[in-house]
């Protein structure tokens, strides 16, 4: 499976910007965790590693960063600089993100519960998984 673009839908008036997304129209898959990345130290990366099971929607509350997402074939380069751009990640995907702008907040929507073990943590490991170049 490949990554995907999504564009979340916003609705705009004189109070502001909502941006939002929900089951089955924008979001590919039960929500169960989610966390938060921000405060990111200057030069800091992210990610290092794939997921067995999970699927992750990434979008950037503030800010922007780059996301190299990488099937064990091929490496696309993905810039998510703006609020209703998020990134869906099936598993078997493994992401480096980098190039956080100093004001930068990441949302990480998670298909399941923290679980260490459906981590893919080493990569030539991540390579004989996902089968020869």
């Amino acid at each position: 499976m490949a990554h995907t673009l999504i564009t979340l839908p916003q609705r705009k008036d004189d109070r502001g910007t909502l941006t939002f997304g929900q089951q089955h129209d924008q979001l590919p898959f039960f929500v169960k965790r989610l966390f938060l990345l921000s405060d990111i130290a200057p030069g800091a990366s992210r990610g290092g590693h794939a997921h067995r099971h999970q699927h992750q929607l990434l979008l950037m509350t503030r800010g922007a960063s780059s996301v190299t997402v990488d099937d064990g074939r091929t490496r696309s380069l993905v810039r998510l600089d703006r609020p209703d751009l998020a990134l869906y990640v099936p598993p078997m995907l493994w992401l480096d993100l980098n190039e956080f702008s100093p004001d930068c907040a990441c949302l990480v929507l998670a298909s399941d519960l923290y679980d260490e073990a459906d981590y893919i943590r080493d990569y030539a490991e991540f390579l004989r998984l996902t089968g020869p170049r």
